[in-house]
């Protein structure tokens, strides 16, 4: 009986490094990457254009060679175990790379003809209708939409049934009803077990689906956690007060707070966690004589903690 293994990708000292033609100085894309995807996860991987995130990607698929370090998916390193890593994997690339003269159905046995699964086993039509493509199994690729194609594209990745599915920006473009069917069937995918490896620049997805998120920049990896402890790092919060009454200054006994007067009827207070608690804001405004209706806390959104991640320089 084979034992699954713990983590569905392991990276260690991953460097790709590039000499553009014509220029002494060479480019490295990634330098020294450790990452480590827990198996059954739905993972998220950030980063600013550039930042190392589609070399990655491209190195696990076997459309890039590493410059040096390891990699390897499902326990299958993808150097001494080509065959068996690239078929853990299925990927779905940012670029709309389909054939425009094959129909859905022949693109897909095509693609599980490539993996080896021969006609009685292919699950073509399943796999199409799963991501509301079945209707349009025999219209030729060129007749889709942009959002049919994208579906197709995770369709073509499924193929064998891996057990990585690496999207890559797979809702660029997409409208608001197509995402939300995508991201019901991954899922499904995810609760079946399939790892889910995610690249997207839509941060309130990855807050929202993701339950680990790491964040590269510069070619390494600058923050990996889950997602909750990951938003607990970043030290701030608002609390908005709505006032029963006209205010036209911030009366000076709340000086010691970062307090602004957003409207007459209405309070700003910005604060660290760490140091002050809503308790002694609330005390605070009701010693200074203010009344007021409602209370409402901002929490940091995932958007603050890449932008204050990111914003620090290279080290290298």
């Amino acid at each position: 009986m084979n034992t699954l293994p713990d983590n569905a990708i392991e990276i260690k000292n991953l460097c790709k490094t590039y000499k553009p033609q014509g220029k002494n100085e060479a480019k490295r894309a990634l330098k020294n990457l450790d990452l480590v995807i827990p198996r059954g996860s739905f993972f998220a991987l950030l980063g600013p254009n550039g930042a190392g995130k589609s070399t990655m990607i491209n190195i696990l698929a076997g459309l890039v060679v590493k410059t040096s370090g390891t990699a390897a998916i499902w326990g299958h390193d993808i150097t001494d175990d080509t065959r068996a890593a690239k078929r853990a994997i299925g990927v779905v690339p940012q670029e709309l790379n389909i054939d425009p003269f094959f129909t859905p159905r022949e693109m897909l046995d095509v693609q599980a003809g490539l993996y080896g699964i021969r006609k009685a086993d292919r699950r073509s039509l399943e796999i199409l209708e799963a991501v509301g493509l079945a209707d349009k199994a025999d219209s030729y690729a060129r007749t889709l939409s942009g959002g049919m194609r994208r579906r197709l594209l995770v369709a073509k990745a499924l193929v064998h049934s891996p057990q990585v599915l690496i999207l890559d920006e797979p809702t660029a473009g997409v409208d608001v009803d197509l995402r939300r069917q995508l991201w019901k069937y991954v899922r499904e995918l995810n609760a079946t077990g399939v790892t889910v490896l995610l690249t997207t620049h839509y941060l309130e997805e990855a807050q929202e689906l993701c339950d680990h998120i790491a964040i590269i920049n510069h070619g390494r990896v600058i923050a990996c956690d889950t997602t909750k402890n990951l938003m607990g790092k970043l030290d701030s919060k608002r609390v908005t007060v709505s006032l029963m009454e006209d205010l036209d200054a911030v009366p000076e006994s709340l000086s010691a707070y970062d307090v602004s007067l957003i409207s007459k009827r209405e309070l700003e207070f910005n604060y660290k966690p760490s140091q002050t608690q809503a308790s002694e804001i609330i005390s605070a405004v009701q010693d200074a004589g203010i009344k007021f209706s409602e209370l409402a806390t901002l929490e940091p959104e995932l958007e603050d903690v890449f932008l204050q991640i990111t914003s620090e320089p290279d080290q290298d």
